[in-house]
């Protein structure tokens, strides 16, 4: 990790989506035709995300070795908005719920910031700091505000006690445990009617069934019935943890499981899955209090998902983005 990226972390916070490093908190404006009414490529609760913010973004992209095609540039654009939309829902939620942030205290951090820049080889400046991110010293300013808005609002969720309970309700993460399983899914659409999800229950069971009876082998039901790409490898998707990888039902069932043995029906945002493990990693024993300042991240990083995933569900959001 360079000297310029550690001192992106010690400003970043994991309540917004540039403080994982990807982009600026807020991306520098593109120079606008003047009195030119900025073009917008999203509303989030009636505030603007204008398309140069976007294009600022992008421009912030390092280039690919070979031309990009049009699908690859508009999935790029889409994750451009989406880490924006994201960052506003953010400040928006700490506008609300944090409390306000002192001058004094934002004026602290710069100066500290000052202090580190002077230590970095070669020294830099803050200017020089500045051009590197992209940013303004008025939107660094805004982005410390934000970061110790989420200090705030974060630490006195996270007591050492409530960390602790977390390690321990979620040990197989830390340990570094995998499991390998492979699954059959029949998709559902969020506003499947009640007959829908019997339909597909009674269709998944039928085929559990026959893989239980030895009728039929897990991986041919997959190839022949499962609604996910993985169908082509027999329901492989291969190792993962217990966190963040697949949804947490999925997880929860499959670390449940012993080598070999299937599931009942699960069910995830996706629809219904039968899971089979075939194989687990024990890992090795954590200690937590070797640990626990990444504990706790990560229990940050888990409320900092929980805020985003209500605040998209409430937020009025309209995108202008071309798809």
């Amino acid at each position: 990790m360079t000297g310029n990226m550690r001192l992106l972390g010690i400003l970043a916070s994991s309540a917004v989506a540039v403080l994982a490093g990807r982009l600026p908190a807020q991306a520098p404006p593109a120079q606008a035709a003047p009195q030119a009414a900025p073009k917008p490529a999203a509303v989030v609760n009636g505030e603007t995300i204008p398309m140069s913010e976007v294009e600022a973004v992008l421009a912030l992209q390092p280039p690919t070795p070979t031309p990009m095609t049009e699908a690859q540039k508009r999935e790029l654009r889409q994750n451009a908005l989406n880490m924006l939309l994201e960052d506003r829902l953010l400040r928006q939620f700490l506008a609300k719920n944090a409390p306000a942030v002192q001058p004094a205290d934002v004026e602290k951090e710069v100066v500290e910031l000052r202090e580190a820049l002077k230590k970095e080889k070669p020294p830099m400046t803050l200017e020089d700091f500045l051009k590197t991110s992209g940013q303004t010293e008025a939107q660094l300013r805004d982005d410390i505000a934000s970061h110790l808005q989420w200090r705030a609002y974060v630490l006195p969720r996270l007591p050492e006690p409530a960390v602790k309970n977390y390690y321990d309700a979620n040990k197989v993460f830390f340990d570094k445990v995998f499991v390998r399983a492979s699954h059959i899914l029949i998709r559902l659409a969020p506003n499947a009617t009640p007959a829908d999800r019997q339909a597909a229950a009674q269709k998944l069971q039928a085929i559990r069934q026959e893989i239980l009876a030895g009728k039929l082998k897990f991986e041919d039901a997959a190839k022949a019935y499962s609604d996910c790409p993985s169908k082509t490898n027999g329901g492989d998707i291969g190792p993962f943890p217990y966190k963040f990888a697949v949804l947490e039902p999925f997880a929860k069932a499959a670390f449940a499981l012993k080598v070999g043995e299937l599931t009942d029906l699960v069910q995830t945002d996706y629809g219904l899955h039968v899971i089979k493990v075939t194989d687990r990693k024990p890992g090795e024993a954590s200690d937590f209090e070797k640990i626990k300042n990444e504990v706790r991240e990560v229990c940050e990083k888990e409320l900092w998902d929980s805020i985003l995933l209500q605040s998209r569900r409430v937020a009025a959001i309209k995108i202008h983005l071309e798809p």
